[in-house]
């Protein structure tokens, strides 16, 4: 039998999330290897989201199950109320099934994605929703411009033909396609080929200009739009992701760019201006001597055996 009136029948009003929810997918699984410093690189990558975005977000945070380090922070961060909506999921469910549960569970309008370790620069929020809002049918925009592959453009190069004024070549410095890619893993040979062989689309509709092109590491988009593309059925943690690429291309979706960098891809370690304020090191000829095909290949495949074994 109930004993009295529950209190929250009195509460005349409840909060109201923000028009715009930030997504974070976060990963940790140990502090070692690979993983040394990504720890870190999430702090930094907080620190930077907030700092200065240009507008409003309520941060949401999904823990795709790491380490107790990380979920202990995070938890501390929800705490203290610099985290609205935090998951903490017990194993890692890959980036399909978090996104399954993050785009579909985020209470804003617009949702803004990023991966655990993207830097944020001033007004990076700001700049994504103006393209968002100002060019018309558009699936996702990255803040930052980068090279991305023409097969996942196809419905922006013909859109842009049309309805705006369009600029083809190599429009983007190279030096800034370069601060970006290198983060990938390429070698600078590997980048100067990349570079040689592929091409800017540049746009400008309503007298704001952008770049053709977006991805799935950071990307902000309506929510209406993104749940078109749920559920996605990935059978692997990583490697997949590019099925939202290529499903708002073939659904007629704009993808888009600003022309100004906004965000950066710190990958696992942190940007040398954050390392104590010393000056990056010289790499010895020990290190260049680890860094040899021939010796960096077969450890690197041993370390990805034992990371299997213990945690796909």
């Amino acid at each position: 039998m109930r004993r009295g009136q529950n209190p929250a029948k009195s509460v005349r009003d409840v909060a109201r999330p923000e028009r715009i929810t930030v997504a974070l997918l976060n990963y940790i699984p140990f502090l070692s290897g690979f993983y040394t410093e990504t720890l870190d690189v999430l702090k930094v990558s907080l620190e930077s989201m907030r700092k200065d975005a240009g507008l409003p977000f309520d941060l949401m945070v999904f823990d795709n199950g790491s380490c107790v380090e990380a979920r202990d922070f995070l938890v501390k961060e929800k705490e203290e109320g610099r985290i609205q909506y935090l998951v903490l999921s017990e194993k890692n469910m890959g980036k399909g099934g978090a996104w399954n549960v993050m785009l579909a569970g985020a209470p804003g309008e617009i949702i803004a994605y990023t991966d655990a370790d993207v830097l944020f620069y001033s007004n990076w929020l700001k700049a994504s929703v103006d393209l968002l809002e100002t060019y018309p049918n558009v699936g996702m925009v990255t803040a930052r411009p980068f090279r991305t592959s023409e097969m996942y453009l196809q419905s922006s190069i013909a859109w842009a033909k049309v309805n705006a004024e369009l600029q083809q070549g190599d429009i983007l410095p190279y030096e800034w396609f370069y601060e970006f890619s290198t983060t990938l893993g390429y070698s600078d040979d590997e980048l100067k080929r990349i570079y040689s062989e592929t091409t800017d689309y540049r746009v400008t509709y309503k007298n704001l200009p952008a770049y053709l092109g977006a991805s799935h590491w950071q990307f902000t988009a309506y929510k209406s739009v993104l749940a078109q593309f749920l559920p996605f059925d990935m059978d692997k943690p990583m490697g997949q992701v590019r099925q939202l690429d290529e499903r708002m291309d073939a659904a007629g979706y704009l993808r888009l760019m600003p022309v100004d960098r906004y965000v950066q891809n710190m990958s696992n370690t942190l940007p040398s201006t954050y390392k104590a304020g010393s000056p990056v090191k010289q790499v010895s000829r020990y290190r260049r001597l680890w860094d040899a095909p021939f010796i960096k290949k077969p450890l690197l495949a041993f370390y990805t055996l034992i990371f299997n074994i213990y945690y796909k």
